[in-house]
Order: C-alpha cells, then sequence, then structure tokens
C-alpha cells in the first residue's frame, strides 16, 4: 500500500541547518509531514525535543513523551512525531514550568524563547489570503495553516494577534508605515526595525517595505515582514 504524505524521514545532510542535528552519527533524521508549516521552515517535534531543547537525549524518550501526550504546541496536545512547529508557534511540556515560542533570529532561522505564563495563550499570525463568501464574510488565511471566517477588515500582508486554542483575533496589526516589525527570514532575520514605506508591486519586482534597522535602511521583500505592533511588539519576541 503506498504511503501518504511521502516519507517519513530525510536525509540528514539534506535536513535544515536550523534543526541543530549532527551529520554524520546516522544517515537518516525523521522529518516533517504535510501540515501548518512548509518543510524548510519547520522542525519535526521529536527533533526539536531531542536535538533543539534537549530535554530528550534520544528518539525513543522522544517517541514516549510525545506518544504519552505531554507535548502541546498552541495549546493543543499533538501525538505525533512528526507535526511541524514553525514560526510563532507555543510550545508546552507536562511537568516542565518553561514555556517556548518559536521566533526568528539573526544566527539560526528559529529559535526558541522562553516566554511567561501569561503569553502562552497568545500567538501573532501573518495574514496570507483572504476570500470574500456568503452574507460579506471572509475567510481569512493565516501563515500556520489556519483559517478563520470573520468580518473583520483587514488585508493580506497584515499580522493578527489570536487566542489560542480558540483562534479569537484579540487585535490586527495593519502592515503601514510607522509600525514596528520583525524580519521573518533571510541575512536580517530577527531584526526588529520600523517600516519607513510600502512599495507596490510591479510585473519583476515583488512588493516590498522599506525598512529602518538601527542606524541602517534596507529594502526587502513584504512577505518576510511581520507586523508585531505600533509603538512596540505586542507580545514577547526577546
Amino acid at each position: 500500500m503506498v504511503s501518504l504524505a511521502g516519507s517519513k524521514k530525510l536525509k540528514r545532510q539534506m535536513a535544515p541547518q536550523f534543526w541543530g542535528i549532527t551529520r554524520k552519527s546516522k544517515r537518516f533524521v525523521i522529518t516533517v509531514r504535510p501540515g501548518p508549516h512548509k518543510k524548510n521552515y519547520s522542525v519535526p517535534t521529536a527533533v526539536f525535543l531531542r536535538d533543539t531543547l534537549k530535554i530528550v537525549t534520544s528518539l525513543r524518550e522522544a517517541k514516549s513523551a510525545i506518544y504519552s501526550g505531554k507535548v502541546k504546541i498552541d495549546g493543543v496536545v499533538r501525538k505525533s512525531l512528526h507535526h511541524a512547529i514553525g514560526l510563532m508557534d507555543v510550545v508546552e511540556l507536562k511537568n516542565i514550568p518553561d514555556i517556548y515560542r518559536l521566533v526568528p533570529s539573526e544566527k539560526r532561522l528559529l529559535i526558541p524563547i522562553k516566554i511567561n505564563e501569561s503569553e502562552k495563550s497568545k500567538k501573532l499570525v501573518r495574514v496570507i489570503s483572504k476570500t470574500t463568501i456568503n452574507k460579506g464574510k471572509m475567510q481569512i488565511g493565516f501563515h500556520d495553516g489556519r483559517s478563520l471566517i470573520s468580518d473583520i477588515k483587514l488585508n493580506v500582508g497584515d499580522t493578527c494577534l489570536i487566542q489560542i486554542p480558540d483562534l479569537k483575533i484579540l487585535k490586527v496589526i495593519k502592515m503601514e508605515a510607522g509600525c514596528q516589525c520583525i524580519v521573518t527570514r533571510g541575512v536580517n532575520a530577527g531584526q526588529i526595525g520600523k517600516i519607513e514605506t510600502i512599495e507596490k508591486g510591479t510585473f519583476i519586482l515583488p512588493k516590498r517595505a522599506v525598512l529602518v534597522l538601527g542606524d541602517r535602511k534596507i529594502e526587502i521583500p513584504a512577505d518576510i515582514v511581520m507586523a508585531i505592533g505600533k509603538e512596540e511588539p505586542v507580545i514577547q519576541l526577546k
């Protein structure tokens, strides 16, 4: 019988560098399955526990923790070794007081930071699509695979502060000049700055954002920029 969703393993040499795995100890490592985040921008749950947090020492211990329901991602228990953990996801572990959020970093694509107990139910999600449906309502698609039907007015590129796991929009942060933002990928990943202007896309060039990062000014594609607040980040990102 054909296996659904492709292979469950990946050659270690082909794994993203931010996973933090050793390259020569074994030939293969488990990989992410199709889900909330793209493979190149996420880490499987088992690898996150063993190689990123280093709270277990082997895949066997990771399996025991995951299958027994000790791992919550965005407030939901996940019992898959291959579940993709990505940008802004919140990870809780049973019997461990620390709560983690994955954020972009200058050194690695994603790193876990410890957050306060009061922030575990909050998450930033970037709007990547919206579709008009019946009675003037909008179906909104977010970067983590979630979708929501709402009549809130927003645009693709805006950021929503949501309550997890019940997916309630608490605040909409417009992608506009003057707002604070974080770069999610590239050589400037993890840096926080202010949007100076938004340049419209053309047939050749994508939509771009001009950012002020300290004493520098850069122009980068708008799809790797996430608005995080008007004057300061609305949640903990450092």
